[in-house]
């Protein structure tokens, strides 16, 4: 087994592939790419990945991009190491990726406002109402998929579709580094916030923490 995972620090899909590899113990080695230095177009990274992004997963001669890709295969070709990204029966599963597809088609646009603003606009050309409008969206969208929390996880056990949710939540509170003053427990249900509290409480979930998130 050698695997390698190419990332970008930050990236909220190489986020999930990391967890995921974490929860199922795989050992590999991490590869970060620099966005600035244009890594991601280098030939050497192209000859990999085609699209140039991030996750990349090499196992051996086995090349894969595609984050939801990664995790479905990591499961199936590993199935007897770890904990199962996809526990349960047939119908737990199935809602699993259910909820995967919900954060992709629903969650990731709704901090879009947040993130925009906070990241993405000159604090000149910033207009607060675009703030006010991404938080009430990220705020339903939030109490939405706090709906889903059964137990201490979305369905029960710890599974796949509660990596896919927790870096857009965490995303929310890496907007204060632009916004000092943004209320990013205020988007939180209780539920969520205390959800949020035993995802990074799990023990591997400090490895996963972007590089430059523990610089600053």
């Amino acid at each position: 087994m050698s695997i390698t995972l190419y990332y970008g620090s930050g990236s909220p899909y190489a986020w999930r592939a990391q967890l995921a590899l974490e929860h199922k113990a795989l050992p590999y080695e991490r590869k970060v790419l620099s966005f600035a230095a244009g890594d991601t177009r280098k030939p050497e990274f192209i000859a990999l990945n085609p699209r140039h992004e991030v996750p990349t997963l090499v196992d051996g001669d086995f090349v894969l991009y595609e984050s939801t890709a990664i995790v479905s295969y990591l499961e199936e070709a590993y199935p007897g190491r770890g904990a199962p990204l996809f526990p349960g029966d047939v119908r737990m599963r199935a809602t699993v990726r259910r909820l995967m597809q919900e954060v992709d088609n629903h969650t990731m646009k709704a901090i879009e406002g947040v993130t925009d603003y906070a990241f993405w606009t000159k604090p000149e050309e910033r207009d607060s109402q675009k703030l006010v409008d991404g938080r009430k969206a990220a705020t339903e969208e939030f109490a939405q998929m706090s709906h889903y929390i059964t137990g201490e996880f979305l369905v029960g056990p710890l599974s796949v579709a509660d990596f896919w949710l927790y870096p857009p939540v965490a995303f929310m509170y890496r907007a204060r580094v632009k916004l000092p003053d943004f209320d990013a427990d205020g988007l939180l249900t209780p539920e969520l916030k205390a959800w949020k509290a035993r995802i990074e409480a799990l023990p591997y979930f400090e490895k996963t923490v972007p590089p430059h998130w523990k610089q600053s």
